[in-house]
């Protein structure tokens, strides 16, 4: 059996959200945020250790929103998301303020991680369901060029309050065989439909597909694969966009499926995903939260 996996958060992005941003807002009366409820689902499902990707100059906000009420509870990392982390060889555009994107957030995360590990927005509520089909997973071991995402079915992951932005799976016997990212998603009866028109016309998605929502869980040999791919973007794709590339993280285990070298595991939740998309979302989060306190899926102060 492997050790107990690692769980990367991908926080960077919420550096300029502190200071009463909806998405760090309280989402029950003990004052938790979203985050709370992912590290608290993931050391249930036997995740070790936690590293959170952030900006350098947010980790005292993070400290005091965050780190400081789990530090007796997890181990707890911090990796910093910077522009200068970049390979020997390799120069920062001028001019360039964007970040590298979420491959590069995690692969920031890797000289903290030992082993097998997972990877999630800071942002999304996933479920404790989710976290067990991912620590099942990497727990079991396998074949090393073996990975998995959990998917969502796209009914559950929709918001009344407007649009979503989900990456639809198909998948076959069992492994993903493609992710396509659609920017305009909206609910529908049976399901849900996307636009590339801008809403002139929409194509339906069946209730049950399944789409990501970033939860990715990896073996450890990925790790060389994020920094091959990483210095590829860097020499091949910055050039033609040097201010605005990206290194998504769906690319990698994209490029390994296509390349035959590694396969991804398609695991299935019958979760609901929470989040605060919009602003008008809050209330519905606060009430599953709530909800689920009732059924006991949670104590009242998730750390004591």
């Amino acid at each position: 059996m492997n050790a107990k996996p690692t769980l990367v958060i991908m926080a960077a992005g919420m550096g300029s959200r502190f200071g009463g941003n909806k998405q760090i807002a309280p989402v029950d009366d003990a004052g938790h945020i979203i985050i709370d409820f992912s590290i608290y689902d993931a050391i249930r499902a036997g995740f070790g250790r936690v590293v959170c990707v952030i900006k350098p100059e947010m980790e005292a906000d993070f400290r005091r929103a965050i780190g400081d009420a789990i530090a007796d509870h997890v181990d707890l990392r911090y990796a910093y998301q910077t522009l200068d982390a970049i390979p020997e060889g390799f120069a920062i555009p001028e001019g360039r303020q964007k970040p590298w994107g979420t491959g590069h957030a995690v692969l920031c995360a890797l000289d903290q991680v030992e082993g097998p590990f997972a990877v999630i927005n800071a942002d999304d509520f996933y479920g404790a369901d989710a976290f067990r089909a991912a620590g099942d997973f990497l727990t079991a071991g396998g074949d090393v060029d073996e990975h998995a995402m959990v998917g969502y079915n796209i009914e559950n992951t929709l918001t009344e309050n407007g649009t979503v932005s989900r990456g639809v799976c198909v998948g076959k016997d069992g492994y993903l065989t493609d992710i396509t990212e659609r920017t305009v998603i909206e609910p529908r009866p049976g399901g849900a439909a996307f636009s590339e028109d801008g809403g002139a016309s929409w194509t339906f998605i069946p209730a049950g597909t399944p789409v990501s929502m970033n939860l990715w869980a990896f073996r450890p040999g990925v790790k060389e694969a994020f920094g091959r791919m990483f210095r590829d973007f860097l020499r091949e794709t910055v050039p033609a966009n040097p201010l605005k590339a990206e290194f998504y993280l769906p690319n990698v285990p994209k490029a390994l499926i296509a390349a035959g070298t590694g396969r991804v595991r398609l695991l299935t939740t019958h979760e609901r995903w929470y989040g605060m998309t919009y602003r008008e979302d809050a209330e519905a989060v606060r009430a599953a939260i709530a909800g689920m306190k009732a059924r006991g899926v949670y104590p009242e102060k998730l750390w004591r």
